[in-house]
């Protein structure tokens, strides 16, 4: 038996997740949250549940409702729903539209999110705007002659462009025309952005990237402000399908948040400096990081961010694919992998994952920073660009 206990102690986040929201078994003494595998739970001779709160597997179990708890806590959301990966969470949102009704779409964000909301929405024929998300102010130019949509949709910083939008800004166009406004915050996390707090309905992430953290769960989660007609609809909807994480993830998950701001802390601030690193370098065209003063929206992610600017950026070589292919393949410490948040840095040449319609630069290499020391991150860079000749 887990449960939550009252303490005296300092509700920072820190302190959230460091503790797992002081959830402790109660019934072992452990200081740790227990792995409840149990798929059904016992019913009294009544056929009363013994406790009302888990009936089955996929109404819910006590490991992810450790997890929601904590994840709505760190986001100033009052619940939470966690699914079996990102995409499942991104869906259970917009399979809450209905035919006929208009969502805005960034034109830049992950490419899996794009294909995927794209195809939905031309076979439910829900109606897809696209704006420029360095451009808040163009959600409204979409939406001229249009008095109401369903959903804003806002990822930022944007992946992998590093396009960063105006959440504040970005809400009050969504609820003027009756929008809710849903924010992916994936790659900033709450360590360093609180869209509920700025205005936004409901906040998403892949909970596989830093919220695990370790490169070894897939899950998702959406957060809400508050209840409403599409949060029930969307808990509704995860309760009967059931795209539901396992106990074992659940667990995992929670053990990843409990290191959350000590790992993301370390990744942002190794990423920052090795931005400056690359933007100095001969065989670097550009670095696009919000932690620049050279980015064209730093003031607004200083302001929007808090303490950080993540540890995702991108950077464009010199020359071509070939020459992009050919640093990412000299790297000995960095791994050549897709995706970002764990421990480990990572690195990517998005245009060979991506269809040529997405307009990723051919020398375009996303970095997805870890934790490693900065010193063997920036010599194993050092090596890898002096593959780069230049005339």
């Amino acid at each position: 038996m887990s449960s939550k206990i009252s303490s005296d102690r300092s509700s920072a986040p820190e302190t959230i997740v460091a503790t797992a929201g002081h959830f402790l078994d109660l019934h072992g003494g452990g200081v740790t949250p227990v792995i409840n595998p149990s798929t059904t739970f016992a019913r009294d001779d009544q056929y009363r549940p013994l406790n009302a709160a888990h009936v089955y597997g996929r109404d819910d179990n006590p490991g992810y409702v450790i997890a929601e708890r904590i994840l709505a806590e760190l986001e100033h959301g009052s619940e939470c729903r966690l699914f079996s990966s990102g995409m499942a969470a991104i869906a259970a949102v917009f399979q809450t539209l209905e035919p006929g009704h208009v969502v805005v779409l960034p034109r830049s964000m992950y490419w899996g999110v794009t294909q995927w909301t794209r195809n939905f929405c031309q076979r439910f024929d829900v109606t897809a705007l696209y704006y420029d998300p360095a451009d808040a102010e163009t959600i409204s130019d979409c939406l001229a002659g249009y008095e109401r949509a369903e959903i804003v949709w806002v990822e930022t910083p944007a992946n992998p462009m590093m396009q960063v939008t105006d959440i504040q800004r970005a809400a009050d166009i969504a609820h003027a025309h009756q929008a809710q406004l849903v924010v992916d915050n994936t790659t900033a996390t709450p360590v360093f952005t609180r869209p509920l707090i700025l205005g936004a309905d409901m906040v998403v992430h892949s909970a596989t990237k830093s919220l695990n953290g370790h490169s070894d769960v897939l899950a998702g989660a959406v957060i809400t402000a508050e209840d409403g007609e599409r949060w029930r609809r969307l808990c509704a909807d995860r309760h009967d399908a059931g795209a539901v994480p396992g106990s074992f993830e659940s667990w995992l998950l929670v053990r990843g948040l409990r290191t959350l701001f000590v790992r993301v802390e370390r990744a942002s601030a190794n990423a920052l400096s090795i931005a400056r690193y690359l933007s100095e370098q001969p065989q670097v065209e550009s670095v696009l990081y919000p932690g620049l003063e050279s980015h064209p929206a730093h003031l607004l992610a200083t302001r929007q961010m808090t303490g950080g600017f993540g540890s995702l950026l991108s950077f464009q070589v010199r020359g071509g694919k070939r020459e992009a292919l050919a640093v990412a393949g000299a790297l000995q410490t960095i791994i050549s992998a897709t995706s970002l948040g764990g421990v480990e840095t990572l690195i990517e040449h998005r245009h060979s994952v991506e269809p040529p319609e997405t307009n990723v630069p051919e020398n375009l290499l996303r970095l997805a920073v870890g934790i490693e020391h900065l010193d063997d991150l920036l010599n194993d860079l050092k090596q890898a660009l002096n593959v780069v000749h230049l005339s």
